[in-house]
């Protein structure tokens, strides 16, 4: 047994007795309060950068949560408005979330004024314990109305449970604590100098992703609809949606910088996304009109210019190649009746 897992069980049984004929409401604060007390260790700092003149981040070099990062690997994004900092994603715990805080007291002297969470997975949003254990129960934070209910529903649980999993508990202490705010596809909040613009365009890496416009930065939050060297995980999303999704932000918004929830921003994050979801994608569906099965056409996406092209510098390539292209030949397949 995990030695905060023992701590965590000895601590339960030790007090087990006080509490076996308490009402339910007592045993719920308890059972909080052992959370509290059992949490997994502090995060190093990570460095702010500056991307534009009203956005920074917090850059995460890591692709996937391990032990070793803590569960640290995605970006934080921090929009500095005349009226306090808005954080596009908050990251994946309590301890990542007070990791961000320490670094942005370095920086600012002003308060976090909101959150917007991209989408449920929650690297996105675990983080959200934190500030509002800093800013207060009242501190505003949003989502689309699709991730509110997942997040409140199965998938909060969920991915508290996947991340102590998969960092061996070092998240532990991290509470559920839901976006409460609904933001829909054109939806604009206004921070006295800066304008964010929401944008919805339906099934794309989750049915339920917002992208989100800093308009006087030219620069688009695009949380893991498009990532940099990495493949987005397309369990809950759809090819065809994705694609679709870079066309409509490139007619409507003027952005020149996108800033994907992995890896760097830049300008060519869409280009490089869209050239390997059509060389994964667009090989399978070729493969369901001619009535190859499933390995014939992973042989052809590998042989594909523009996914050999990408093998080498893309972060878990050899290890989920094969689920993708599954995934993409299932939704061709049924893209085909």
């Amino acid at each position: 047994m995990h030695r905060r897992q023992f701590f965590r069980a000895a601590a339960a049984l030790g007090a087990l007795s006080a509490v076996e004929f308490a009402p339910w409401q007592a045993v719920a604060a308890f059972a909080r309060e052992v959370d509290d007390f059992v949490r997994g260790p502090a995060v190093r700092d990570h460095p702010l950068r500056q991307v534009s003149p009203h956005v920074w981040m917090i850059f995460s070099p890591d692709g996937f949560p391990t032990p070793e990062n803590q569960g640290m690997m995605c970006n934080l994004t921090f929009i500095d408005t005349v009226q306090g900092l808005v954080v596009v994603d908050s990251g994946a715990s309590v301890q990542i979330g007070e990791m961000a805080i320490r670094q942005i007291r370095k920086q600012w002297q002003k308060p976090v004024v909101a959150i917007i969470n991209t989408h449920y997975h929650g690297d996105h949003w675990l983080g959200n314990h934190a500030f509002v254990e800093a800013y207060g129960a009242d501190l505003p934070i949003y989502a689309h109305p699709g991730t509110i209910r997942e997040i409140a529903g199965v998938q909060g649980r969920l991915w508290q449970t996947l991340l102590e999993q998969w960092t061996n508990q070092a998240t532990m202490g991290t509470r559920v604590v839901p976006p409460r705010l609904p933001l829909e596809d054109g939806a604009i909040l206004r921070f006295a100098d800066v304008t964010l613009r929401l944008h919805h365009f339906g099934k794309a890496h989750t049915p339920y992703d917002l992208c989100v416009e800093v308009v006087e930065d030219k620069l688009t939050c695009v949380g893991d609809v498009a990532m940099d060297r990495r493949i987005a995980n397309m369990d809950d999303g759809s090819y065809l949606g994705t694609l679709a999704a870079y066309t409509q932000l490139e007619q409507r918004t003027a952005s020149r910088i996108w800033l994907p929830g992995h890896g760097e921003p830049g300008s060519g994050v869409l280009q490089w996304n869209r050239e390997l979801f059509e060389g994964i994608y667009r090989p399978c569906e070729q493969a369901i009109k001619d009535g190859l099965p499933l390995e014939e056409a992973k042989a052809l996406v590998l042989r594909d210019p523009r996914v050999a092209s990408r093998a080498r510098e893309t972060k878990g390539f050899e290890t989920n190649i094969g689920k993708y292209v599954s995934l993409a030949y299932l939704e061709a397949e049924a893209a085909g009746f």
